[in-house]
Order: C-alpha cells, then sequence, then structure tokens
C-alpha cells in the first residue's frame, strides 16, 4: 500500500484489529521509508440500492452523506463517533436487507431520525425540523411533546 505521508510503496502492517461486527478491519500500518505510521480500514464492497429522491431523481447512495447529516445534527453533541458508525452500520444493514434496487430518500431519513432519536434528543429534534420541513414554532413545540412523552 502507498504511504499517504512519502508515496512509498513498501508498508507493513503493525497491527490488525476486527470490528466488533466482524465487518471491517482496521490496520495499522508503517512505511519501510519514512517510518511514519497511518490507519487504513478494510470493508467488503456491496452494492447499496438507488436513492429515489422527493423529485423522481435517482442518485448513487452516499455513505458520507449519511455520515455528515449525522455529524451535522450531533454537532456540539456529547455523542462518540463510535457510537454514530454504529448507528450508521445499522442503517446501512437495514437498507442491504431491503433487497430492493431503489429506496425512497424519505426511508432512509425516517431510519435516520429513528437512530438519531436513540443517540441524542436534541439532534433528533434539529434533524427532524429540516427534514419535516418545520415552519413555525408549533411544529417544534408538537416535537418536543412527543420527545418528552
Amino acid at each position: 500500500m502507498k504511504c499517504p505521508f512519502c508515496s512509498h510503496l513498501e508498508t507493513q502492517v503493525i497491527e490488525t484489529r476486527v470490528f466488533e461486527d466482524a465487518a471491517s478491519i482496521r490496520r495499522r500500518r508503517q512505511c519501510a521509508a519514512c517510518s511514519k505510521r497511518f490507519t487504513t480500514y478494510e470493508r467488503s464492497d456491496v452494492s447499496f440500492p438507488a436513492v429515489v429522491k422527493k423529485d423522481g431523481r435517482r442518485v448513487e447512495y452516499g455513505h458520507d452523506k449519511l455520515l455528515a447529516s449525522f455529524k451535522l445534527a450531533l454537532r456540539k453533541r456529547p455523542v462518540s463517533t463510535g457510537r454514530i458508525d454504529s448507528a450508521i452500520e445499522r442503517i446501512e444493514e437495514k437498507l442491504l436487507n431491503l433487497g430492493l434496487r431503489e429506496v425512497p430518500s424519505s426511508r432512509i431519513g425516517e431510519l435516520v431520525m429513528r437512530e438519531l432519536k436513540k443517540l441524542d434528543k436534541v439532534a433528533y429534534i434539529r434533524f427532524a425540523s429540516v427534514y419535516r420541513s418545520f415552519e413555525g414554532i408549533d411544529d417544534f413545540r408538537a416535537l418536543v411533546d412527543e420527545v418528552r412523552k
């Protein structure tokens, strides 16, 4: 594997760790030329269903987009990266298990809201306010009342 620091092609794996779900592997590597260390992650390559947007467009599923949505909703909230990664993995597993070639973006949005509600109520309300296009304080009040139950 090419070193990201000096571009040398020879690196050595110095540590390998399989994640609990056995779906991915973390490897610590060291460059033979510059001796710097870096981390790589391996996971199986799977095909996610295409996402059908509200306007009918079909776009490729994007892990990074899902992660960005979580990070935005959870900004400055006390939720670890590990818990975020686990939530995303659960969503992706559900998407794969659907066995569909296409999935509406609304389905993904609902899955995200379900996971955020478990992780952090404030993040859930943040996401829901944008996702459901809140127009006034009454929309917020209704959601806060729902969360309090």
